[in-house]
C-alpha cells in the first residue's frame, strides 16, 4: 500500500523556517536603524534647540547707541534685515526664529528706537513688544491763532503729511505733544481738538454760579480774551473777574487785544493802537460792541478757561498795566484814572 506522508518533507519544513527567520532577522534590523535615526533626531533637535536658545541670549555686536525706524506694516523679515544691516543683531534669519519661538509675529510695534550696546536678540524683541519707542515734542504756547499753531506744526521736521484740517479759532489746546516720528501734522491736531473738548466739558461742569455765560462756547471766546491781557498766572482770575462784572453790569469790555484781532487776525500790530482803530467798527472791537465778540481771538490754555469759569470774588470793573508786567486794578473810574496816569508817567519815562 501507498501510505499518505501527512506530517510533509522534513527538507520542505526546514526551508520554511530557515525564510522566516531571515524575515524576522531583517525587520528587527530595520527597526533598529529607524529608531536609531529617531533618537538621533531627537539628540540633534535638542542640541539645535539649546544652540539656538544660548544664540538668542548671547549679546549682540552691537557696540554704540543707535537709532533705527521701522515703519507701519513691515515684516519681521524686514525687521530683522534692518537689525542686522545696523549691526545690531548678527543674524537676521535667527531673529526670525526668535520671533516664531516667542510668538511674537504680531506683537511687534512700528516706531523709531533706541538700541543700547550689547543687546541680545531676545532683548531686541522685548524692545520691540514693548513699543517704547523714541518721542519727540512739539509745544504749542497759549495765546496763539490757530494760522500760528498751524504754522508751528506745518514748520516742525519730525512731523508728515500735508494739514487738512483747519480747525476753528479757540478748538485747539495749547500744551506741549509728544509724538512718534512719522505722526502726521492732522494726528497732532486731531488730538488738541479732542484735548480742548475734553477740558471745556469737564470744566464748564464744574463752574461758578451766576456766570453771563450762556454755553462752554461763550468761555472759550472770555478765555481767549484773558489770555491775550496778561501773561501773569495770579492774575488770570482777577482779570476774568473784571470781565466778568462787566458783563453782568451790561458794560463793554474794552479789551485792546479783541481790536488787533480783528486788524490784524491775531497777529501782532508792530505799534500802538491808533485812535481811529479804537473807535472803528468792527466785529471784534469790544469798545464798540456790546457783549463778546463772534469768536474767540485765539486759543486760551487751562489755566484761563478755569479762570473764566471761577473767577475771583471781586467788584473790580477795571484793570491798566503797572509797568511791572502786571496791572493795577480798580473799582471805580476815579481809582481808574488814577492808576491810568501812573502807567502814562511810566510810559514817558521809559521813551
Amino acid at each position: 500500500m501507498v501510505q499518505d506522508n501527512q506530517a510533509g518533507d522534513p527538507k520542505d519544513n526546514q526551508t520554511g523556517s530557515h525564510l522566516g527567520g531571515q524575515a524576522g532577522g531583517v525587520v528587527k534590523g530595520l527597526l533598529i536603524f529607524f529608531f536609531g535615526v529617531i533618537v538621533l533626531s531627537v539628540v540633534a533637535v535638542g542640541a539645535g534647540a539649546y544652540l539656538a536658545q544660548k544664540e538668542i541670549k548671547r549679546a549682540g555686536p552691537l557696540t554704540e547707541q543707535t537709532i533705527v525706524q521701522f515703519k507701519n506694516g513691515s515684516s519681521v523679515n524686514a525687521i530683522g534685515e534692518t537689525l542686522a544691516e545696523n549691526n545690531i543683531i548678527r543674524n537676521a534669519d535667527l531673529f526670525k526664529v526668535a520671533v516664531r519661538l516667542r510668538k511674537a509675529q504680531g506683537a511687534l510695534k512700528a516706531g523709531e528706537y533706541q538700541f543700547s550696546p550689547g543687546l541680545s536678540v531676545e532683548e531686541v524683541i522685548d524692545v520691540l513688544m514693548e513699543g517704547n519707542s523714541i518721542l519727540h515734542f512739539v509745544t504749542i504756547p497759549e495765546g496763539r491763532t490757530t494760522a500760528q499753531i498751524l504754522k508751528i506744526l506745518q514748520e516742525d521736521p519730525v512731523l508728515t503729511g500735508d494739514i487738512t484740517i483747519t480747525p476753528r479759532e479757540g478748538a485747539l489746546l495749547p500744551e506741549t505733544y509728544g509724538f512718534s516720528r512719522g505722526d502726521s501734522r492732522d494726528m497732532i491736531i486731531t488730538r488738541m481738538m479732542k484735548d480742548q473738548q475734553k477740558v471745556i466739558e469737564e470744566l464748564w461742569e464744574t463752574r461758578k454760579s451766576g456766570l453771563p455765560l450762556s454755553n462752554p462756547r461763550d468761555a472759550i471766546i472770555l478765555a481767549s480774551i484773558v489770555e491775550k491781557e496778561t501773561g501773569v498766572a495770579g492774575e488770570r482770575d482777577r482779570i476774568a473777574a473784571v470781565f466778568i462784572n462787566r458783563l453782568n453790569r451790561k458794560m463793554r469790555l474794552e479789551s485792546d487785544p479783541t481790536i488787533i484781532y480783528g486788524l490784524t487776525q491775531g497777529e501782532p500790530l508792530g505799534r500802538g493802537l491808533r485812535v481811529s482803530e479804537i473807535r472803528g467798527e468792527t466785529p471784534y472791537n469790544t469798545y464798540v460792541i456790546n457783549g463778546l465778540p463772534p469768536t474767540p481771538i485765539c486759543n486760551p490754555g487751562k489755566a484761563s478757561i478755569e479762570a473764566v469759569l471761577n473767577p475771583s470774588d471781586s467788584e473790580e470793573i477795571f484793570f491798566v498795566a503797572d509797568g511791572t508786567g502786571g496791572h493795577a486794578f480798580a473799582k471805580t473810574l476815579r481809582e481808574h484814572n488814577a492808576n491810568v496816569r501812573k502807567w502814562r508817567r511810566i510810559e514817558g519815562g521809559r521813551r
